[in-house]
């Protein structure tokens, strides 16, 4: 093969078939697979790895804010989603929905469902208004606020379209629930969740993301406002990877969350709701990955090292095992991003080839091949899988115990610095219709394209709703950061205050 098109370990490439490359690399790296329900994924124990290491994190970081950890019933009365009009109206084509408690024999020896229920049970969408209904009887007084809540859960919500961890019919999140004595304790809070947020994508997933607003029509069904974090995938279309609301005082009276001021009159309290999901694992992939396979941050990988002993006869192995164990032990006294160093010593029977090219494939971020002859030299070659695969550093077993972490750091600070290069590089400020509709049609079927278009919008719906029909391009938020800049639409030509982000995403 020639040079021009080098061999890889994924077949497409992202340049080949993006969509379909995401896909190779789930399964080469052995991430998740497909259930028997359609829309459900079973995620495999290094996928799940990853979302120990998500949780584990954010989970401190969450609690360092003061918010504790509770849990909250699955099923969720009818009654209860119809409390909030625009909220069951927001959710209400995707809801699973339970109507009876067992199974029967028919005629025919086949189980059918029974007993039916009085009322109908819908299986949790989002948790705003059955956690409202147990803060309506935690809150009394002014004394009992703040109300600082989190819950790690699964949901369901019935899409039309799946693809794992990126959109599937159950998912894994947190989401924080939050009750106020005022709007702007209220207002505080969602910003600084999505803080949090940013933060921790930006330090941990080595993902640089823009955090804004979402448009009306884009918010969270019956919030007063949506605040989210967008990322760009090497596809160049967006993604968004999280969300906080300010919600208003409508699901306090919804669910009837009230509570006595200082002067012992009643108010309703204001609300918060905000969470990632297992999404941010489909986003990690599609941030770093390459065309060998899944490429992961050294803070948040399965593990951050694996050693493959190379052992061609059978006498030296045990000695090979034992010094590879020895280095092991060692480096799992190392800590690293807040926990001791995760490290695997691969003594599967295999030829150590195919060793080191299943962990490129599983994205692991450091590989230490290990035989009699390295050892004798005292000398080792580690590999990062943000190089290219042979360029080795040669270290000493000392060295690599004392320089590890120093290493890992240069690697998470490497794949930050490339992601906000490829992101810049493809974000562009835009003036003129023709050259927006140019920016987001491709060529040939199948052309990467785009990226993220900072462009005028006058604030009308119709506008946004016009440009979603024609080019699958939505608004993706109006940046909290920058400055106001009067323009002109790049749709309508009329006034506009600020340049918003378009973008075609997932």
């Amino acid at each position: 093969m020639s040079s021009k098109h080098p061999k890889t370990a994924i077949t497409p490439t992202r340049l080949e078939n993006y969509p379909e490359w995401y896909q190779s690399v789930l399964k080469a790296a052995d991430l998740s697979e497909h259930s028997s329900v359609r829309g459900c994924m079973v995620i495999k124990p290094w996928g799940y790895g990853i979302w120990e290491n998500i949780q584990r994190v954010l989970d401190g970081m969450i609690k360092d804010t003061g918010h504790q950890n509770a849990y909250f019933p699955l099923f969720i009365p009818l009654s209860s989603l119809q409390k909030e009009a625009q909220h069951v109206e927001g959710f209400a084509k995707e809801c699973a929905v339970v109507t009876h408690h067992r199974l029967e024999k028919d005629k025919n020896g086949q189980l059918v469902p029974a007993g039916e229920l009085e009322e109908p049970l819908i299986v949790r969408p989002t948790s705003e208004m059955i956690i409202g209904q147990s803060f309506s009887k935690w809150v009394e007084s002014y004394r009992d606020l703040p109300l600082l809540i989190n819950q790690w859960a699964n949901v369901v919500r019935w899409e039309m379209r799946t693809r794992m961890f990126l959109r599937t019919t159950e998912f894994l999140w947190q989401e924080g629930h939050t009750v106020h004595a005022t709007r702007e304790e209220a207002q505080l809070e969602a910003e600084k969740m999505l803080r949090v947020y940013v933060e921790f994508a930006r330090d941990y997933l080595a993902i640089p993301v823009i955090c804004g607003e979402k448009t009306p029509s884009e918010r969270f069904p019956g919030a007063v406002n949506t605040y989210c974090i967008e990322a760009m995938m090497q596809d160049r279309k967006a993604l968004q990877a999280g969300t906080s609301h300010f919600l208003g005082q409508n699901f306090a009276k919804s669910c009837d969350i009230q509570f006595r001021n200082p002067e012992g009159e009643l108010e309703f309290g204001w609300t918060t709701s905000w969470g990632v999901t297992t999404r941010l694992i489909g986003g990690l992939i599609m941030t770093h990955s390459d065309d060998d396979g899944l490429v992961l941050p050294p803070k948040i990988a399965s593990a951050q090292l694996v050693i493959i002993p190379i052992v061609h006869a059978e006498e030296s192995k045990q000695s090979v095992f034992s010094y590879c164990e020895k280095l092991a032990a060692d480096l799992r006294k190392v800590h690293y991003a807040g926990q001791t160093l995760r490290v695997i010593v691969d003594k599967r029977e295999m030829r150590g080839g195919e060793k080191s090219w299943s962990w490129i494939k599983k994205g692991v971020p450091l590989r230490l091949e290990i035989g009699p002859r390295d050892i004798e030299a005292g000398a080792f070659g580690l590999l990062r899988r943000d190089k290219p695969h042979r360029e080795s550093t040669q270290l000493s077993a000392s060295e690599i115990v004392h320089r590890i972490t120093d290493i890992l750091d240069d690697m998470q600070n490497n794949l930050l610095a490339k992601a906000t290069a490829f992101r810049d590089q493809h974000t562009v400020k835009i003036d003129q219709k023709a050259d927006f509709y140019d920016f987001f049609t491709p060529k040939k079927e199948d052309e990467i394209h785009g990226g993220f278009a900072l462009c005028h919008w006058n604030g009308d719906p119709a506008v946004e709703e016009k440009v979603k029909e024609d080019l699958n391009v939505t608004i993706r938020c109006i940046p909290l950061e920058g400055a106001e800049e009067p323009g002109r639409c790049v749709i309508t030509g009329e006034p506009s205050a600020r340049r918003v982000i378009f973008a075609k995403s997932y």
